[in-house]
C-alpha cells in the first residue's frame, strides 16, 4: 500500500506572527488549537502577484511571501524549503480568490506535500489535485504526522470523488490522462438538439422525468464519457464535460506550454483548436505598475508575452492582444479582459465556457455555465477536448423587490457576500442560480457583475436563465437572432441545497471593508468616513457599458456643478474592453470625464491585479474600488474599500467615502 512521505516539517498558518516566525527559525509547535489558525488563506498571499511571472522550479522560493498576519507579513523567501516543512495547516477557506495554479504549484515544490485545512475552495483544491498535491479536512492527521506514523494514499483519498482519487493516485492529471484518457466519447442517447457558436448539433444524454436546474441541463448535454468516469452525474461526482470555448491568458500560457510540450512533445494536437482563444489582457500596463517596476519584472514580463505569443501563433489560435496606442512602440491597454470579451463577443446561452479565471462565470449572465479552471485542467482541455470539473450543488438566489434609486447590481452582491450563511461557507463549491422580480429587472451587463462576483462567494459558477433581456443583447451587441430553446430554464421543483431569498427594497448603497470583499456595511452605518488617496473604477466586474453610465452619471453632474476632483485624489476610470470604450466615445461621455479630473486608462486588468495605474503604493494610502475583491496586497499595500461604481466616483470627488445621493445632498447644502 502506499504512503505519502511526510519525514518533513509542519508549517501552522497561526493569527500569531511571532508563532509563525518561531517555527521558521527551528521551533515545532504541538497542540495548536484549531480557533487560532489564519482562516481565507487566499491565493493572493499564498503567491502575491510579484512572483507571478515565475513558472519553474523557482516558485519553490515563494510560497506565502504575502501572507498578512498581523501587521507584518512573517514568511519570507526561500521561509518554507529552507525551514524543511512538509505539512502545512491552517483554518477555513483556504486558496480563495484567484484560480492561480502557481499557489499549490509553489507549495509542492517547496517541499509541501499536503495541506490541512478546515475547508477549501474549490479552484485551489482541484488545483492542488491536478499537481499531485494532497489536501485533508481531517485533523487528526496531524498528531500522527508529529509521531512519524506513515500515512496512507488510500487513507488520504477515501474521502474524495472517484476521479479525485484517481488523478492524485496518478500524481497528477496529466499523467492520468495519458494513462486513462485515449477514449473519450458523449454520453448516449440522444434526444435533444442544443445550438452552438459553429453549428447545430445532436448531444446524446439518459434523463428521467425528475425536475432539473437549468444547469443540469447543460451539463448533461455536454457529457463525456472516459474510462474511470460514469455516465451518473450526481451532485459531488467527478466528470469531464465538453466545452464550447476554453480561453487563456498570458500568465497561464506559458506554464501551460511548458507542462504540455514536457509531457507529451511538439508539435501539439490540440482539439478542436478554432475553439480555443489566447488573451493578453493582465500585463499591458506593467510599464506603468510601481510593482513591476520596482521589482524589475518587465523583462519577465517580455517573456510571458513571447510564451503567450509563440504559442498563439505556433498553433493557430485567435489571440486577443495588445492596443497600440496612436501608433506608440510601447503598446498600453489590450483589447480587453479575457472573461468580458466573452461574454460580449462569444457567450452563448447554452453553452458551456471555461478560462484559467476565476472570474470565468461572467458570462453566466447569459444562461451558460462558465466557470474557471487551473493550469493543468486547461492543459488537458487543450488536447483531450474535456474539462475536468465536480458536479455541483445549486442555491437558488430569489432577490425581489424594487431595486431603490442609486442602488447597483454590486450592491447587491456585497450584500449577499455579507450574509453571514456565505460568510460560513455555505456557497463554496456551488451553482449561484439568480432569479426573482429584480433579477428580471437587471440589463445583462448588471447581471454579469453578479455572476462575476461567485469567485467571491466561492462558488463553482453563477447562472441566470436567458429571457427577453438576453436575446435583446444578443441582437444589440453581435447581430445575432437568438432563439431561446423551451429546455433553458430550471424546471419548477428542480433540488436546491438551500433558497435564499432576498428583499431588495431594504438595501442600499453597500461596501466592503478592507481585507475581505465578505467584509460587508451599508454604507450608511458608516459612522467615520475614511479620507480617499485613489478612487479606481474599472476591472471587468465594474468596467462594463452600463458602470460606465453609472460614472457618467455621476460626473456628469458634477461638471455641471462646476466640481472636480480634489488634488489630493487620483480619480482612474479604466474600460474592461474596447467595445465599452468606443461605446463612451460615441455618447460622448469622455468630456464629462475628463472636465473632473478623472485619467482615463485603456482597457487591461490593470490595477485589479496589481498591473498598472489606479494600484497603491503605500501602505498608508486608502482607495475606493469597484474591483471585486480586496485581500491584503490585491491591489497594491495600501487599503481597499469595494464600493459600486457610483459610491467610487461620487467619494473621488467629496474626498471622503461617500454615496452620489449624500454627495448631492452635501453641495445642496453648500450652495
Amino acid at each position: 500500500m502506499a504512503t505519502l512521505d511526510l519525514s518533513g516539517r509542519i508549517l501552522f498558518l497561526t493569527t500569531n506572527p511571532a508563532q509563525i516566525e518561531q517555527q521558521l527559525a527551528g521551533v515545532d509547535l504541538h497542540d495548536v488549537p484549531p480557533g487560532t489558525l489564519r482562516d481565507d488563506v487566499s491565493t493572493d498571499e499564498i503567491t502575491p502577484m510579484s512572483v507571478l511571472t515565475r513558472f519553474d522550479e523557482r516558485l519553490g522560493r515563494v510560497p506565502y511571501v504575502g501572507l498578512r498576519v498581523g501587521d507584518r507579513n512573517p514568511i519570507g523567501m526561500d521561509g518554507v524549503r529552507d525551514g524543511g516543512f512538509s505539512v502545512t495547516v491552517a483554518g477555513h477557506r483556504y486558496g480563495k480568490g484567484s484560480s492561480r495554479e502557481h499557489s499549490p504549484l509553489a507549495e509542492f515544490r517547496a517541499g509541501i506535500r499536503l495541506v490541512i485545512a478546515q475547508s477549501f475552495e474549490r479552484i485551489y483544491r482541484q488545483n492542488a489535485d491536478n499537481l499531485g498535491l494532497f489536501t485533508s479536512t481531517d485533523f487528526g492527521l496531524i498528531e500522527r504526522i508529529q509521531r512519524g506514523e506513515p500515512i496512507d494514499v488510500d487513507e488520504l483519498v477515501a474521502n474524495r470523488d472517484a476521479l479525485a482519487a484517481a488523478i492524485l493516485r496518478s500524481g497528477g492529471l496529466l499523467r492520468y490522462g495519458a494513462r486513462h484518457m485515449r477514449d473519450i466519447r458523449a454520453v448516449a442517447p440522444a434526444h435533444t438538439q442544443t445550438q452552438t457558436h459553429t453549428q447545430t448539433q445532436t448531444h446524446t444524454q439518459t434523463h428521467t422525468q425528475t425536475p432539473r436546474t437549468l444547469v443540469q441541463k447543460i451539463l448533461e448535454r455536454h457529457a463525456l464519457r472516459t474510462e474511470g468516469t460514469s455516465e451518473a452525474m450526481p451532485p459531488g461526482a467527478g466528470v469531464f464535460v465538453r466545452a464550447d470555448w476554453r480561453f487563456i491568458h498570458e500568465y497561464y500560457t506559458g506554464m501551460a506550454t511548458h507542462m504540455l510540450h514536457a509531457t507529451f512533445g511538439r508539435p501539439l494536437a490540440l482539439c478542436e483548436p478554432q475553439t480555443i482563444l489566447a488573451f493578453e489582457d493582465h500585463l499591458s500596463y506593467a510599464h506603468k505598475s510601481a510593482l513591476h517596476l520596482r521589482n524589475g519584472l518587465l523583462p519577465d514580463v517580455r517573456e510571458l508575452s513571447a510564451a503567450h505569443r509563440q504559442f498563439a501563433s505556433e498553433y493557430g489560435i485567435r489571440d486577443h492582444g495588445y492596443l497600440n496606442v496612436q501608433g506608440d512602440a510601447q503598446a498600453e491597454g489590450s483589447e480587453g479582459i479575457s472573461h468580458a470579451m466573452m461574454a460580449e463577443r462569444y457567450a452563448l446561452p447554452g453553452q458551456v465556457v471555461v478560462g484559467t479565471d476565476s472570474h470565468t462565470p461572467h458570462s453566466g449572465a447569459l444562461g451558460c455555465v462558465a466557470f474557471g479552471v487551473g493550469t493543468t485542467d486547461m492543459a488537458n482541455a487543450f488536447v483531450t477536448g474535456a474539462v475536468r470539473m465536480t458536479v455541483p450543488q445549486s442555491l437558488l438566489v430569489r432577490f425581489d423587490g424594487d431595486v431603490a434609486r442609486g442602488v447597483t447590481a454590486k450592491d447587491l452582491v456585497l450584500h449577499l457576500l455579507a450574509d453571514p450563511r456565505i460568510r460560513a461557507g455555505l456557497g463554496v463549491g456551488k451553482v449561484f442560480e439568480f432569479a426573482g422580480a429584480a433579477i428580471a429587472q437587471l440589463s445583462i451587463d448588471e447581471r454579469a457583475t453578479l455572476t462575476n462576483m461567485i469567485a467571491e462567494l466561492g462558488g463553482f459558477t453563477g447562472i441566470v436563465a436567458p429571457d427577453a433581456k438576453t436575446v435583446r443583447f444578443l441582437k444589440e451587441r453581435r447581430g445575432i437572432d437568438f432563439v431561446i430553446e423551451p429546455w433553458m430554464h430550471s424546471d419548477a421543483g428542480a433540488a436546491y441545497a438551500e433558497v435564499i431569498e432576498i428583499d431588495c427594497a431594504r438595501i442600499t448603497p453597500m461596501l466592503a471593508a478592507p481585507g475581505d470583499p465578505g467584509n460587508g456595511v451599508a454604507l450608511a452605518d458608516l459612522a467615520e468616513r475614511p479620507r480617499v488617496d485613489i478612487a479606481y473604477g474599472g476591472s471587468c466586474t465594474a468596467g462594463k457599458r452600463e458602470d460606465f453610465d453609472h460614472y457618467h452619471e455621476v460626473l456628469a453632474w458634477a461638471a455641471k456643478q462646476g466640481l472636480r476632483v480634489p488634488k489630493h485624489v487620483r480619480l482612474y476610470l479604466q474600460f474592461g474592453t474596447s467595445d465599452v470604450r468606443d461605446y463612451c466615445e460615441q455618447r460622448g461621455y469622455l468630456s464629462a470625464f475628463e472636465q473632473v479630473g478623472a485619467i482615463l486608462l485603456q482597457p487591461s486588468c490593470g490595477a485589479c491585479a496589481n498591473c498598472g495605474p489606479g494600484a497603491s503604493t503605500q501602505a498608508g494610502e486608502v482607495t475606493i474600488s469597484a474591483i471585486n475583491r480586496n485581500f491584503p496586497g490585491r491591489s497594491g499595500p495600501g487599503q481597499v474599500w469595494l464600493a459600486s461604481p457610483p459610491t467610487v466616483v461620487a467619494s473621488a470627488l467629496a474626498g471622503r467615502i461617500a454615496s452620489f445621493a449624500e454627495l448631492r445632498a452635501q453641495h445642496s447644502r453648500q450652495s
